[in-house]
């Protein structure tokens, strides 16, 4: 791990201490959420903060290691859009949070709704940012990587930018719950519905492919063919989840 560190810190500055900040930040609403009471949506209010702080750092740094390949892309204009991006969208979803108020499908005031309309065009632009980065892989060789590496980036990327353009699943809705009301305990953490369909699930699973597939490949698989039909596989979870939950289907029923 601590080489992990020291060399991520060599390919992307920026992104190493912003994502470093985001885990301290991660820590402290774990903390909070087993030490507060105030609640949204029937759960603890800073559940939420914890995970998108969380998921904030797994994509920096993943991001920032990837980019270090690209020879020709200015990786700093990328850090900061990325830095800019996400401190507004984390940041608002911990302002409301401190406050016990919705942040997502939060449309009841113009500000709110404001707000909300800016946290959907921050993520389009960074998703529409790291496809054109999967576009470079896919464009450019990279002779000093195993091809099975280079191609788990591939297709991490693509999974990654099609299930995050899923979050306009919940969006377009105003909830991320299908077949009955929106809030309520789930699974622990995750707070997945246990009762109705539930779109988060696909989006976490197909997101996180942007690192599960890299990691797989290099570590475990080792081979392109099989890297290809892990990719796909991994992709076919994503898409059952998705589908049971636009059926009202919950992953786990409680």
């Amino acid at each position: 791990m601590k080489m992990f560190l020291e060399t991520l810190k060599f390919r992307n500055e920026a992104l190493f201490y912003f994502g470093l900040a985001n885990l301290v930040l991660a820590f402290i609403f774990l903390i909070l959420s087993q030490t507060t009471t105030t609640q949204v949506l029937g759960i603890n209010a800073w559940i939420k903060p914890f995970k998108f702080a969380f998921s904030t750092v797994l994509y920096t740094f993943a991001m920032a290691w990837y980019c270090f390949y690209l020879k020709d892309f200015n990786v700093k204009m990328f850090s900061w859009a990325v830095i800019l991006l996400l401190s507004f969208e984390v940041g608002y979803i911990i302002f409301q949070a401190a406050r016990g108020q919705l942040s997502h499908f939060n449309i009841s005031t113009p500000v709110y709704a404001t707000l909300y309309s800016g946290m959907a065009i921050a993520i389009t632009i960074l998703t529409l940012y790291s496809a054109y980065i999967g576009v470079l892989f896919f464009k450019n060789d990279f002779p000093e990587l195993p091809i099975y590496y280079v191609w788990s980036i591939r297709l991490g990327i693509l999974i990654f930018v099609i299930f995050a353009f899923e979050g306009f699943v919940m969006g377009s809705r105003l909830t991320h719950t299908i077949g009955g009301a929106i809030g309520g305990t789930g699974l622990p953490l995750v707070n997945w519905s246990t009762k109705f369909g539930d779109p988060r699930i696909a989006h976490f699973i197909g997101m996180h492919a942007l690192q599960v597939l890299p990691v797989l490949a290099f570590y475990v698989l080792k081979d392109i063919k099989m890297t290809v039909l892990v990719s796909v596989l991994y992709g076919l979870l994503a898409v059952f989840t998705l589908v049971q939950a636009l059926q009202g289907k919950p992953l786990i029923k409680m």
